[in-house]
């Protein structure tokens, strides 16, 4: 089998690191996708009026309406639609680095753990903020258990879920795109035409699933933390 052109490498030079080159890519066009859309939103006469047809514009609003909804859905706060830009941040970064790996020649930045592993960190430390922003100190006690007295037994409980979670985050998202990534190059390579069409059907479903599996879980650890049940 004929082993492909992997480009991320050709414009590393070998000196700088593929995922830190498709990363970088990821967010070269993911800025110019939101400077593009912000020009189109401030061009309109009336923003209340939607506009005719499919534009830049349309489309934007869809995937900020479903994602706006979709945090409502997930997470049951009022104070929700705060937490949206942070959400639809992560979630758009993830997916559209899961779909780059897609393309012939191109490795996804999330089938490296070092980004994934960054990620589930970044989550992490926010989830973090929310709980001492909802709570102040007082989100300490959450770790303690309901009742003081099982504080020694609960403490390193709970210590070890939350260390836990950015690695499960990490880990989840690497293993599954790394996977896919794999699965789909090796099909890919060995069959003509109509597979590799289905096993990349296949992979842009993937890359959805683990884009929203990402987000819910994030944003089911920040409602975790802001609970005042929990």
């Amino acid at each position: 089998m004929q082993h492909s052109v992997n480009f991320l490498e050709i414009i590393g030079a070998g000196k700088v690191p593929e995922v830190i080159v498709g990363t970088w890519i990821v967010m070269a066009i993911l800025i110019v996708f939101a400077l593009l859309a912000r020009r189109s939103l401030a061009a309109v006469a009336d923003p209340v009026v939607p506009d005719e047809g499919f534009t830049l514009r349309a489309a934007c609003e869809v995937m900020v309406e479903w994602f706006d909804g979709f945090t409502h859905d997930a997470m049951e706060m009022h104070d929700y639609r705060a937490m949206v830009p942070f959400f639809g941040s992560l979630f758009m970064f993830i997916l559209f680095a899961n779909f780059f790996g897609l393309i012939p020649g191109m490795e996804p930045p999330t089938g490296n753990s070092d980004l994934t592993f960054a990620l589930g960190t970044v989550s992490f430390a926010y989830y973090l903020y929310q709980g001492f922003r909802s709570k102040g100190v007082w989100y300490l006690r959450s770790f303690l258990g309901p009742v003081l007295f099982l504080a020694p037994l609960m403490l390193p409980i709970e210590l070890a879920d939350n260390l836990f979670r950015p690695f499960s985050l990490g880990i989840r998202l690497y293993a599954n795109m790394f996977a896919d990534h794999t699965v789909l190059s090796i099909f890919t390579g060995l069959t003509k035409v109509v597979f590799p069409l289905a096993f990349y059907a296949l992979g842009s479903i993937v890359c959805v699933i683990q884009a929203i599996i990402f987000a819910v879980l994030s944003m089911s650890y920040v409602r975790l933390a802001t609970s005042h049940d929990h």
